[in-house]
């Protein structure tokens, strides 16, 4: 380095665009803007991306390995859950998400760190109340990212949302009912009270519930479209 120049700073790299064209798509997914059935393929997402073929074919190849889309034809497709694939997702999230929960509630996270968690039920209670089923299914996902945000062991995390992920857009059709809104915020507020106790058992326990409901009312959604 020449002499009388200081130590520059490493310039921070911008994020590859395949993977902000995976994250834009997975977003997509989670939502339930891409309907089941509509055909993704690269030459038209490309385009209304504003983007070369590449990044969106690395992107739909992640996606494809992450379960989250399937091949059809030329093309991928979300694909369509059966009552087997519902249980084996669930198996998995009933082993991951209590976990996380017990060990987290035992950290005892502090009001401060608590803050997003009730911020986000007070909006999911708001847009019950208004009878908004988009409102109240974004402010559950704010919920969700709230507390994984407090999970120190981000392999563990990566985990739970790839398989929250692959029943997401499932969920935006189950939100927008108000008898499953009334059961998912009663669940919440469970589960936030044994985190602010430090109660690990009972954080798992509410979890657990929250997890079973929310299995048992996709299993009767996916019967019901059989």
């Amino acid at each position: 380095m020449p002499e009388g120049i200081s130590r520059l700073q490493v310039l921070d790299r911008p994020e590859p665009l395949g993977d902000r064209v995976y994250a834009t798509l997975r977003e997509y997914l989670r939502a339930g803007r891409i309907p089941a059935g509509q055909p993704l393929q690269e030459a038209a997402l490309a385009a209304q991306l504003g983007v070369s073929r590449t990044p969106v074919r690395e992107a739909l190849a992640r996606l494809a390995s992450d379960g989250l889309v399937v091949t059809e034809g030329r093309s991928f497709v979300l694909p369509s859950l059966t009552v087997e694939d519902i249980e084996e997702i669930y198996a998995l999230r009933f082993l991951l998400e209590p976990e996380a929960l017990r060990l987290l509630a035992r950290s005892r996270p502090g009001p401060a760190e608590l803050a997003p968690l009730r911020q986000a039920l007070d909006e999911m209670d708001a847009a019950a109340a208004a009878g908004d089923g988009a409102a109240f299914m974004e402010a559950n996902y704010r919920y969700r990212d709230a507390w994984t945000a407090l999970v120190p062991n981000q392999r563990l995390v990566r985990a739970i949302h790839l398989y929250a992920d692959h029943v997401r857009y499932l969920r935006a059709f189950t939100l927008d009912e108000a008898p499953v809104r009334g059961i998912v915020l009663q669940g919440l507020r469970e589960l936030t009270a044994a985190l602010a106790a430090g109660d690990g058992a009972g954080a798992a326990r509410a979890m657990h519930a929250h997890l079973d409901n929310a299995r048992r009312i996709l299993l009767k959604l996916t019967t019901e479209q059989n």
